[in-house]
Formats: structure tokens, sequence, C-alpha cells
């Protein structure tokens, strides 16, 4: 059977003389449907034909509240205990659906990967196999229609000729571009290829009133259980539903660009690098179709997808504005978790103190690591409250925390000063030190230190659920590879710049940070290593505009440097 994708609490109204189940008179719709659910689950075929006459008994005393789910369900016992005019009769009205409440299309329902086990004493019969051929019929015309809308929602106005162009016209011109076009839906599900044989889907929730003319602030959702989560050949309206309808009520009322990638075990933003890219990649991708503002992309997430937050925090936050996590694991698992990159952007983190992901003792001390730092950073605790807390409507006040952050902040996009380190040179950016490499053959500057801390408590789950705390000893972060560090600022056309185990490294160049009329330098290390005049690069700044599409960080050259 299909998995539902919410915590359904059962309530059970049983007689001790027999098994048969009692309804009370006044029970609800949901209740009766939940409780007729729990007993379809019962191997004994008797206790099944209880569950299909509650189902149809609900069906009858509440015929405006039927939910297409039901009706799945209600199809599923009729077909295990072989009441087959029945199963088809509830089957058939779920494969007509064009879409069901949660967004699936009718034709899963008879192709999907459930199918197989839910429909095995129907497969038969020749209903099922017109179903089938139906279905077959249905699911080409579901990915001709979805292949048409993504077509529609990445066409744009053809681009201004910028042959013709000085190098100077081009800046203004990129700067002040807008080629986009109305979008005729409000939701889409968007194809995207991760390797040449993998795949997965995104899916974005526009405003309403969305419109080319205006810029829009973007918020990605990173969902959690990475290694339980499966690759999508699409996605649905059930992203903005249940827990996730918190963000959706706010994002609709603040005209908020709301988008969810799908990741696996092997593709996400936490466990492994090979899909880190993806939320960047995403990124620019929506900027060929949107009008979004570049100052004000922003990334929550919840357990794992909280943990993908703080990673883009620590490794790639070039393209964000700032960072939220709901009981978030504050670490990156790929490499080293260099905490001082934390003051290049911000971070919100929700944390409870019933939290076997992450302790509450942990947090206390981080939240001290960051005070010291004078980091923008802070964590909201809620007690009482267990891991998954934006199932609780107590939830509700930390997404108008985020929602307010978020409607008030603004990436910084040419900061003052830049402090950054890193383990892997594919992840050498930030802002406007990109593309540096390691030379960890180099001995370490004595300023070159990283940050760690003790962890002695932890939070685990008793055969009860309840959460009971162990002794443990352990750091808060690995540190499996050397790493570089770079720190740089500008003032008045220079740049000074320490480095400590960097082999090569570029500064780019913005007509917002220094006077192109005079000359620019470069102090690496002490020593005066650049001082020249810089122009305009035509070609150098279309690379980058095809590569990155930001209007507002929209470089114009670049100094490249060894470090001897």
């Amino acid at each position: 059977m299909k998995p539902f994708a919410i915590v359904i609490f059962i309530l059970f109204i049983t007689a001790t003389s027999c098994k048969k189940q009692v309804i009370i008179p006044g029970a609800s719709y949901t209740a009766m449907v939940e409780a007729a659910y729990q007993l379809s689950v019962d191997k004994d075929s008797l206790i099944q034909v209880d569950a299909l006459e509650m189902y149809e008994t609900a069906f009858t005393k509440f015929p405006d509240s039927i939910t297409d789910y039901s009706i799945y369900e209600a199809s599923v016992v009729a077909s295990q205990i072989k009441a087959f005019d029945k199963a088809f009769s509830y089957l058939e009205r779920t494969a007509r659906l064009v879409e069901d409440e949660m967004g699936f299309p009718g034709w899963d329902y008879i192709l999907g990967e459930y199918a197989d086990e839910d429909y095995k004493n129907l497969m038969q019969d020749s209903r099922w196999l017109a179903l089938y051929e139906t279905a077959l019929n249905d699911k080409k015309q579901f990915f001709e229609r979805l292949k048409a809308e993504e077509k529609a929602f990445f066409d744009t106005r053809e681009n201004e000729d910028t042959a013709a162009l000085e190098a100077n016209e081009l800046y203004q011109q990129l700067k002040m571009s807008n080629n986009y076009l109305p979008k005729k839906q409000q939701d889409y599900s968007i194809a995207f290829k991760i390797n040449d044989t993998t795949s997965t889907s995104y899916f974005v929730h526009l405003p309403k009133s969305y419109t080319p003319s205006k810029k829009y602030t973007v918020l990605f959702y990173l969902h959690g259980a990475v290694r339980g989560n499966a690759l999508s050949v699409f996605e649905t309206k059930l992203n903005l539903m249940y827990d996730n309808s918190r963000y959706t009520k706010r994002a609709d009322a603040n005209n908020v660009i709301l988008v969810f990638p799908k990741g696996n075990k092997d593709f996400n933003w936490m466990l492994k690098d090979d899909g880190f890219f993806m939320v960047p990649e995403i990124v620019k991708q929506l900027k060929r179709a949107l009008n979004i503002d570049d100052n004000k992309v922003f990334v929550s997430g919840h357990s794992n997808g909280a943990t993908g937050s703080f990673s883009y925090l620590m490794k790639q936050p070039t393209a964000f504005a700032g960072f939220y996590g709901f009981n978030t694991y504050p670490k990156v698992f790929t490499g080293g978790t260099f905490i001082k990159n934390v003051l290049s952007r911000s971070f919100i983190n929700f944390s409870t103190d019933q939290d076997y992901y992450y302790p509450p003792n942990a947090n206390d001390s981080l939240n001290v690591l960051m005070a010291d730092l004078k980091a923008d950073y802070k964590d909201h605790r809620y007690n009482g409250f267990p891991h998954w807390f934006p199932a609780f409507e107590a939830s509700e006040p930390a997404y108008d925390i985020l929602f307010d952050d978020l409607l008030h902040r603004k990436r910084q996009p040419f900061p003052k000063t830049i402090q950054w380190e890193f383990d892997d040179n594919a992840y050498g950016t930030m802002d406007w030190i990109t593309n540096a490499t390691l030379d960890t053959v180099r001995a370490k500057k004595g300023w070159h230190k990283t940050l760690n801390f003790d962890i002695v408590k932890w939070l685990k789950l008793d055969k009860k659920d309840s959460a009971v705390t162990v002794d443990v000893a352990q750091k808060a972060f690995d540190f499996p590879r050397a790493s570089g560090k770079i720190v740089a600022s500008y003032e008045a056309n220079q740049f000074t710049v320490t480095a400590s185990r960097i082999g090569t490294f570029s500064i780019a160049i913005s007509p917002e940070m220094v006077d192109l009329n005079k000359p620019v330098k470069v102090v690496l290390n002490g020593t005066l290593v650049f001082d020249k005049l810089l122009t305009y690069d035509k070609q150098f700044m279309l690379e980058q505009w095809d590569v990155n599409r930001d209007r507002s960080q929209l470089w114009v050259n670049y100094i490249r440097l060894n470090v001897e």
C-alpha cells in the first residue's frame, strides 16, 4: 500500500467480547477511516471484511468528506478479501483521476510501484487489463504534458544582441536584463539531470500573482531522511501539504517562491558530495526562467535537510542570503566543519530539548562558540518536543521567526571582508574569492586554527521511544583532510590577503568594489603582488553570466594569483 506522508494517530474503539469494530455514534469521518485502516492491515480476513464495512459506512455517512486516498485504501482492502466488484468500483474512481488530492495522477494507482502488491488478486480479471491499457495511455499523455509545461516554464523572450555593445554597456545591460515571461501555472514539476544515467525532479511553487516585472524571494526546502528517500521522475503538490503547509501559507502570503528538490541516499545535501551540486545548480536553472532577487535566495530544511542547509553555509554559500534549520545536526559529514565560515552569512536554528538527532547540551556549546565569534547565528530552543518538532502546532511561531528574518534579510554581494577555509578544491569559492586551490604540502600558518568542542551527553530513544541521556566522548566536528584558508579584505582599491596552505586563487572584480579608473592593488601575505589598471572584460563577463546568472553579483574582470 502506498505510504501516507504524515504521522497518523489511530483511534481504536473495540469491544472486548468480539473482533468486530464497534462504531460509536458521533465518530468523525477521519476517526472512522483511520480505524478502518488499522483493521485493514490485520492478516485476519474477517477483520479485513470489517475494515471494508467501516470504510463503506464512513463513505455513506460522510459523502462530502470522502478523500481519494480513502477510496484507494478501500480498493486495496476489497482486493485483499477478493470482493472484486467493489475493488474495481473503487479502483476505477481513482484511476480516472487527473490528479488526486496530493497531486498524483490516476494512472499511478495502476502502474505505480505498489500496484503489484495492492492488486495482485485482480490482475487476472479482464477489467484489470482494460484499466492497465488505459493507464499506459494516460501515463504517456501525462509525461508529454509535463514536458510541455517544463518547456513553457523555461521559455523566455529572445535576448538582445550583445555583439555591438561595448564592455561597459554589456555590464549595464546584464544588470538590468529581464527577458522573462508570465507563467500559466502556479506549480511545476521540473526534471533534473544528475549525471548521464541518473535523474530526479524538483517542485516549484510560485506566488499566485507572479509577474515577470517583479523580483522574487526564493526559499529552498530540503527534505530529511535522505537514506530512506528515492529520486523521483516527477514531484507533486504533496510538497506543499502537512508539515510543509507552514511554509506554504507564509510563502503565499508574502509572495515567496518555494522550491523542493528531491534526493536519495546517493545524491543529497548531507552524506555524499555527488549530489551536493544540485541545489546551487537548481538556483542557476531557476534564474533562467524566473525573475529572482539574487540577494534573497534562502535555504531551510528539517533533520538531514537542516544539516544540508548548514552544509551549504559551511561549503558553498555564495548564491544564498541566509540559512535555516529545524532540528539541525550542525556538522559537515563529507569533510571538515570550518565553523568560522559562518561569518559569511547567517543561520537560524530551531532546536528542541528531546531531540535524539542532536542533543541540547551540544547546541548550548555551539551557541557559546557562535557568540564568541560574534556570528550571525541564533538558536531558538523549544522545550518538551522531540525531533519531529515541525509536526506540532507549537512550531508555528518558529516559522513566523523564519519568515520575518527572510523578508528583512538581503545578501551583501560584495562583502568588505572574507575569511574562508576549505579542504576540497570544489569549494574554493566564496563571493569575490574564487577558484582557490589547496597546497597542503606547505606548513600551516600560525594563525590558521580550527575550532572544535567536546560533546559528553547524547539523547537516545529507549524501547518506549522516550529520550534518555547517555554518556559519550566525541568531538563536535571531524577534520579528515588538511585544509587551506584565506582571509581577505578590500578598501580604497587595495585588496589585502593572507593565505595559508593555498596554491592559487582569483579575486573577482566588480565596479561596485573598486574604481576602475585607478590601479587596483593586491597585497598578499604582506607583499605587493599586483598593481595595475583593470578594464571591463567582455568575454569574461559573458562567461560568468552564462555560469551564474547573478545580476547583483556580476563580475567584470578577475586577478589570478599564485601564492609564493
